[in-house]
Order: C-alpha cells, then sequence, then structure tokens
C-alpha cells in the first residue's frame, strides 16, 4: 500500500509542478495516466462504475468527481484533483486543492482551512480512539472558520478495495463508531463549501456542484493506523 500511495503523492506533486493559467484539466489528466502507467501502475478511477478519467478534476464550485474536458484554466480558479492508484494488489488515494495564478483572499483561507481540517480530523486517527473522533475534529475546525461541510460524501476504508469500511462522515459527535485499531488503513477526505453544505449532481451523472454555486475545497490521504502512530501514506 505504501508503494501504491507513493505513486499518488508523485503524481499529485507533478501536478503541482503544472498548474497554471491556460493548461486544460485533460492535458493534466493524460499527464497522470502516463505517469501512472509508467511505474507499472494502473489509474484506480478510469473505469470504475463507468467513470471516463484517470483523475477526478473539480473547478471552483465543483465539489468532486469532476470530468477532465479541453476547457483550460483561468486566473483566480481554484481547482481540486483526486487520484486513485492499484498497483501490486493495493490501492492508493488522495486529493489536493490548487489555487490556479492569483486567487481571492476567501478562495485561499477556504484552500488553507480544508487542508488544516484534514489535519485535525488525522490528529485524532489513532489507535484508542473511535472514528468519530476524526469526523467530530474535521467539522469543528471547518464550522469554526465560518465554512460548511459536505454530508453527501464520506471518506471510507481502503486496501484491496478502493472503498472499503468503514465509511468516514466529516461530520458528527466524537467518541462514537467502531475503535480504531493497529492494521487499519482508512482515506480521510474533508470537501468543505464557502457557501452552504448541500450538493447536486450535474447530468453528466458524476460532477457534484455545490447547491448554491459557492467555491469548494477538497483534501484526502490514506494513512496507516500503527501501534507507534500514524503513517500518512500519500505524503512524499
Amino acid at each position: 500500500m505504501s508503494e501504491s500511495c507513493r505513486i499518488v503523492a508523485e503524481v499529485l506533486e507533478g501536478i503541482k509542478k503544472n498548474i497554471s493559467p491556460g493548461i486544460s484539466t485533460k492535458e493534466i489528466d493524460e499527464f497522470a495516466e502516463s505517469y501512472i502507467i509508467s511505474k507499472g501502475a494502473r489509474p484506480a478511477f478510469k473505469g470504475y462504475r463507468g467513470y471516463p478519467a484517470s483523475v477526478c478534476t473539480s473547478v471552483n464550485e465543483q465539489v468532486v468527481h469532476g470530468i477532465p474536458s479541453v476547457e483550460k484554466l483561468r486566473d483566480g480558479d481554484i481547482i481540486s484533483f483526486d487520484i486513485g492508484v492499484f498497483y501490486k494488489g493495493f490501492y492508493g488515494d488522495a486529493a489536493v486543492t490548487f489555487p490556479v495564478g492569483s486567487v481571492s483572499g476567501q478562495a485561499m483561507k477556504l484552500i488553507q482551512v480544508t487542508e488544516r481540517s484534514l489535519g485535525a480530523g488525522l490528529e485524532k486517527a489513532v489507535a484508542g480512539n473511535r472514528l468519530s473522533d476524526i469526523s467530530s475534529a474535521v467539522q469543528g475546525c471547518v464550522e469554526a472558520e465560518g465554512f460548511s461541510i459536505v454530508r453527501s460524501f464520506v471518506g471510507h476504508g481502503i486496501g484491496r478495495e478502493l472503498h472499503e469500511e468503514p465509511q468516514i462522515p466529516n461530520f458528527g459527535k466524537p467518541g462514537e463508531g467502531p475503535e480504531l485499531r493497529p492494521g487499519m488503513t482508512l482515506a480521510v477526505e474533508p470537501m468543505v463549501n464557502a457557501g452552504g453544505w448541500e450538493v447536486i449532481i450535474l447530468n453528466d451523472g458524476w460532477t457534484a456542484v455545490t447547491k448554491d454555486r459557492s467555491l469548494s475545497a477538497h483534501f484526502e490521504h490514506t494513512v496507516a493506523i500503527t501501534k507507534n502512530g500514524l503513517n500518512i501514506l500519500t505524503k512524499l
């Protein structure tokens, strides 16, 4: 799993270097797919339940599952990339939101708070805690800054399958759900909206957007809970 997750992290690092106004999400998808295949792995999302691309590219009000296209990124956009890799029988999964060029203060704050909320959740991902301790920490961090947490999509277990039990909501009371134990591998992924938390699915059947068309950001790490603490597998 660590090898699979490292490929995910390397792809996201490569994308980061290429993000600028004028590049299309289709070009980024092609880069990611080529890199993954060059490592002897395969894109986990392509063909998954019919998804047509290797990377989910979600721009501005798009929350998750945006489909790459020839449309070019513009100065001031924000874009979330969600990438999965299958390698030697195991999956890795991570997401990052990047600013494109010069973005508004609110957009940058949204990105920073979303990333910080992931960190707050991961601080609770230790053996002996309960699953909802992660959820509660994420929600508390987000709502303290005046943003809202998406409730329609959740994190998940991951390993030999892309999506395994348990589901990991990004909201809830602490102290509930299964006990976290060494050996668990989880994909924790807060999705945060600048406006309301409600989302709708577009006619393509995939792209989720904020109902009020406010900006949205998304961060995700695949992590392993060990007896010696948390191992963030998708971090270089």
